[in-house]
Order: C-alpha cells, then sequence, then structure tokens
C-alpha cells in the first residue's frame, strides 16, 4: 500500500511483503516523540488503511555505549511523557527489556503483527538491530527516517566531502521533503484481540518512578544535570525560548564567552525529543527579522547535522583512524605518530582535568559538571587530545570515550563526526605540516586568545562547577548555556498547543498561517532572567556595544507583567540606559523597550 502522507522515499523496505490484518508494531528508538513524527505517521496510517491498532514499543537496553544516569535518566522521563502522549490518542506503549533484535520480533509474533515500523539509525549497532529484527521478523519490516529532515539515502547516494558538497543537494530537495507535518490518522477505535492485549499490557511499565530510579542508581557515576528537564513539552519551550528571546545573539554561536547564543537543542535532537525538521519549519518564519541568524542555525540544523548521519551511514568505521575516506589524513597522522610530545597524559588525567592547559581544563570540567561543551571547544578539546597522547588511534579512542561518557547527547553522529575532524581530518582538508599532527589542521591557546576572551569562559565554568556542587536546580548558573527557562509555566501553558494530533505545533489558530508575529512567547519570563537579561545589556553596554544590543533585542522578545516590573525593578535600569548620550543606537534601542513597558504598566 503506497504511503499517501509519508513520501514514500522516506520509507526503505528492510523486508518485503504485504502488510497483514494485524497490528503495526512500531518500534521507537531514535525519534523518541509523539508529534512531527513520520514513522509514526507511517505506522499510523499503514494501520488505519487495514482498520487494524498500532503499539509503540521500546526496547530498554541495560547497557548502552557507555551511557550513565545522566542519559538514561533523560530518555525514560521523556519516554514517561511520550507514552502519556500516546494514550491521548489511543495508542499503548511497552517497554520492552532487552537486545531489540530478540525483544522486538518476539513481541511482534505474541501480537500477531501485520508490519513492523522502525526508525532510522546511521549507527553500526543500530544499523546491527534493524537487520536483524527485519530478518527474525514474522511480518514485513519498514524503516522510516523521520531524523533527518531529508532522509539519509535521499541526500546523497555516496560518502560526501564535506558540508560544501552535500548543501547543494540538499536545497534541491528542501521543496520536496521539508514540509509541513500532517495530522496524525485515528486509530483510536480499533482493538487489540486478547492475546495481544495481553502481551501489551505484560510490557506495560507499572511504575515509571522505580523504573527511573533502578537505572539512575546503576548509572550513578555518570549523575544526572538539572538543567535539561527532558520531553516533548521541555523540547519546544526550549525551541520557543531561542527562536523568540535569543536567536539573533546566534551569530556569536562560535564564542564560548557567550553561551546564551547557542539553542540548546541538542539534547532534545539526540533523544528525538523535537523534529529537526520542526525546529527549521520554526526558524524560518523568522527570516525576515535575523535573516543571518537564521541562515547560521539552519546550517548548524540541517546541513551539518545531515552531513554526519551522512558520513556515519556510508562509513560503518565511523569511530575509527579507517573511518577516514581519504589517505592523505591517515597517512600524515601515521607518519607524526612517533613524533615527541611535549605531554602526554592517561585518560584518568584527561577525564578528571589534570593537563597543564587552563583553559582545556575548562573545557572538560564543563562537560563533566554540565553535560555538553560548546562547540567551539570541543574543537580546542579534541585536537588536544591528539597532542597529548601517544598515538592518534588512542586519541580518537579517548575522544570519543569522554564525549559519550559524559555528554548528554553523545553516541550520536555529531559527536562522532566532531571527535572525526579534529582528529582524523574528516570534512576537513589537509594544512601546513607540523610534529605530531601532520596535515591535519591545528589550534593553538594564541588562537583562542584572539577569538574570545577566555578568562570569561573560565569563569563562567567554574560559577556552573560552583553551582552544580552547591546542588543548585533549574538555574541559569548550572546551565552550560547560562538561560534559565521556567518549564513548569512553559509545559503548563503549552501542552493544549503542543500538537494535539501528531503533525502540528502549537503557535497559530487552526487553519491559520503561522508566522513570526504569533509566534510569541507563551510564557512570563522569571525575574531571575529578566534581572539577568537586564544586567547583561548595561553591562555591555561600556564596552561592547554589539552584545548590549542583542540583550536589548532580546528584552524585546520577552513577556512581562506590570507587577515583574515592579518587583524587580528593572525599568530604572533600562530607561538609564536609553538616556545614555554615548552610543544613540543602544539608546534607541533601549527606549523601545521602556515605551514598550510602560504600555504593560498603563494597560
Amino acid at each position: 500500500m503506497p504511503s499517501k502522507l509519508v513520501n514514500r522515499k522516506r520509507v526503505r523496505k528492510l523486508k518485503a511483503g504485504d502488510v497483514g490484518p494485524g497490528p503495526v508494531v512500531y518500534w521507537c528508538s531514535r525519534d523518541q516523540r509523539a508529534a512531527d513524527n513520520w514513522a509514526l505517521i507511517h505506522a499510523c496510517e499503514s494501520a488505519a488503511a487495514t482498520g487494524a491498532p498500532v503499539v509503540v514499543a521500546f526496547s530498554l537496553v541495560p547497557a548502552f555505549l557507555g551511557a550513565g544516569a545522566r542519559q538514561f535518566g533523560f530518555m525514560l522521563r521523556g519516554l514517561r511523557e511520550m507514552e502519556a502522549a500516546l494514550k491521548s490518542r489511543g495508542i499503548p506503549f511497552a517497554l520492552l527489556r532487552g537486545d531489540p533484535s530478540e525483544t522486538v520480533p518476539a513481541f511482534a509474533k505474541a501480537l500477531d503483527a501485520g508490519l513492523i515500523v522502525v526508525d532510522q539509525s546511521p549507527l553500526r549497532l543500530g544499523r546491527e538491530w534493524r537487520d536483524a529484527v527485519a530478518d527474525r521478523a514474522p511480518c514485513p519490516t519498514h524503516e522510516v527516517d523521520a531524523h533527518n529532515v531529508v532522509p539519509v539515502w535521499e541526500a546523497s547516494p555516496k560518502l560526501e566531502v564535506g558540508a560544501r558538497t552535500l548543501r547543494g543537494k540538499l536545497a534541491k530537495l528542501y521543496p520536496e521533503f521539508l514540509v509541513e507535518f500532517p495530522d496524525l490518522p485515528n486509530v483510536s477505535d480499533a482493538k487489540l484481540s486478547d492475546a495481544a492485549a495481553r502481551a501489551v499490557d505484560a510490557a506495560r511499565v507499572t511504575d515509571w518512578d522505580a523504573t527511573i530510579a533502578e537505572a539512575v542508581e546503576a548509572g550513578k557515576a555518570v549523575p544526572e544535570v538539572s538543567w535539561a528537564v527532558p520531553g516533548e513539552n521541555a523540547a519546544r519551550a526550549t525551541l520557543e525560548h531561542f527562536l523568540t528571546r535569543r536567536l539573533r545573539l546566534y551569530e556569536h554561536r562560535n564564542d564560548p564567552a557567550k553561551p546564551q547564543a547557542l539553542s540548546g537543542l541538542s539534547p532534545y535532537l539526540h533523544f528525538g525529543h523535537i523534529s529537526g525538521a520542526r525546529c527549521a519549519l520554526e526558524a524560518k518564519r523568522f527570516s525576515k527579522s535575523a535573516s543571518k541568524a537564521v541562515e547560521g542555525f539552519f546550517e548548524e540544523l540541517v546541513v551539518r547535522r545531515e552531513l554526519a548521519d551522512n558520513f556515519c551511514w556510508y562509513s560503518p568505521k565511523y569511530d575509527q583512524l579507517e573511518g577516514q575516506k581519504y589517505d592523505w589524513a591517515k597517512d600524515t597522522l601515521r607518519a607524526h605518530a612517533s613524533d615527541p610530545r611535549d605531554h602526554v597524559y592517561s585518560l584518568e588525567q584527561f577525564e578528571q582535568a589534570k593537563t597543564h592547559d587552563k583553559l582545556w581544563n575548562a573545557a572538560q570540567l564543563e562537560l563533566v559538571h554540565g553535560g555538553k561543551m560548546h562547540g567551539f571547544m570541543r574543537m580546542y578539546w579534541a585536537k588536544k587530545i591528539l597532542e597529548w597522547t601517544k598515538t592518534p588511534e588512542q586519541a580518537l579512542e579517548f575522544a570519543i570515550h569522554l564525549n559519550d561518557k559524559y555528554s548528554l547527547d553523545g553516541r550520536d553522529p555529531n559527536g562522532y563526526v566532531g571527535c572525526a575532524w579534529s582528529i582524523v581530518g574528516v570534512h576537513d582538508q589537509g594544512w601546513k605540516e607540523r610534529p605530531v599532527f601532520g596535515k591535519i589542521r591545528y589550534m593553538a591557546l594564541s588562537g583562542c586568545e584572539k577569538k574570545f576572551k577566555i578568562p570569561d569562559y573560565i569563569a563562567r565554568v567554574n560559577q556552573l562547577v560552583a553551582a552544580v556542587k552547591a546542588g543548585e536546580k533549574h538555574s541559569a548558573a548550572s546551565n552550560p548555556g547560562r538561560f534559565h527557562i521556567d518549564f513548569d509555566a512553559a509545559i503548563s501553558k503549552g501542552e493544549a498547543g503542543a500538537g494535539g494530533s501528531g503533525g502540528s505545533a502549537g503557535g497559530a489558530a487552526p487553519g491559520e498561517k503561522k508566522s513570526e508575529k504569533n509566534f510569541r512567547p507563551s510564557v512570563v519570563v522569571s525575574a531571575e532572567e529578566l534581572t539577568r537579561m537586564v544586567k547583561a545589556a548595561t553591562e555591555a553596554s561600556a564596552g561592547d556595544a554589539a552584545r548590549a544590543a542583542d540583550a536589548l533585542d532580546a528584552l524585546l522578545g520577552v513577556r512581562v507583567t506590570a507587577e515583574l516590573l515592579a518587583d524587580t525593578g528593572v525599568g530604572k535600569e533600562v530607561k538609564r540606559l536609553s538616556k545614555s548620550e554615548g552610543n544613540a543606537e543602544l539608546a534607541a534601542k533601549a527606549k523601545a523597550v521602556v515605551n514598550a513597558w510602560k504600555k504593560i504598566v498603563v494597560g
């Protein structure tokens, strides 16, 4: 049966055959969400055609590539929310335990399934699982790329040289694949057989708190982080916060001392709590007011992420030196493998941030205590691991191990490619030859000193470490991105419009075309964040006009109340800035904020 809602090119038949009359099992793995999910839409559309029910299953593997409490806790809490969202659509959720290559086929057999739908993964273990599921499945098995804007197998038939060769290919396919999601077909009226219902009931989670506590205890060596609240609703709130308050800062995303410029979406994209296509569609609505920022965000969100998928898909040895396609990089690294190193550190020394380099140590501490590392710093961090290890093979092994262990979005194509770019020259070119690195691009501390304010970055990391050790929760200080979202308020306000039928994701009224104008903040900013934003504007006005202007623009995009303005007293500071004579542009921006707030106060 050809799909009408899902582009047929997004679907691969891992096991061919006619779809049977039994339930459709969607084995959810990489895309853990109910909204904006092409795999779930395909499963529901296929089931609706035969009048069958849909069951969503997730197979929990006790140990997965070094993941700890940080990753398992985040994932399981997101799955709990997904179960509730599916329940509201009349779709049961089953939590299987064990190797999915065994649990998924057995579950499908117990349900007498007519079809298995799986989401796409380019990683070696994920592909092995999917092939094994299809091989053992009692019914046809379809793989759907619900993660990429353009399906990885359609974007390119080969391993791409780099972003410059993939970018144009993707652009030609956006009109076909970057489209609004349809509503999820209704399958709530279809009923399971008695035997299938018993199999589903046996796999239901009866106590989520106990399940999460067990996983968190087992992985307590890498504790959870409080700033990243899991789930689809929190992901949506983070996207909204970024687009309406911090988007214009994105042009400064390569400055580690300005972390608020980053979107904060990477954990949600990694676990599939939000669709990359949804983020792209919403960002495009801001193209007129923040064209450069949107262009840069689109490059990272779509081109670079999908380039990483392309690399892992077509280079199964993506985490090894041999994964690099081009001989120049492998040859130059091996030619310099025996070069003397000024410093050689053990994995334990790296892990404990005990090197001679304060900047590198700060990056490692940000990773260990914050659960993520600034993108620019990860390049420097990985390249110094190459410089301070015995061999390039050991450098790649150490970098991947540390990233997978501590990063909330580790075990991801982006992480593997980030390490491979830094150490093995993947998607890069040859540079001037030098010891240890050969022709691999070099990064020096002196270069960082010219690019950003290193003391500011180190001070920020020190504050983060102190906040985490002090047990601060849901604060800007404990967030590597230095922003704070009142998720409780955001979720309670946003649930009603968070994609009730599975396709749309809030913002405009039914039938209304969404735009930047009606994509406004749904939550009143917190007193802490408002005070911080005003402080950033006033402090930056003395020596960093561009940063102050960005902060004032962000203030125009937040929702405030008269009570909040009265409680914080920040209006006086902005009014003082509006009367400054040193910079007319800043004064005008501050005056615009003052006028907007006056309207709120006087009603």
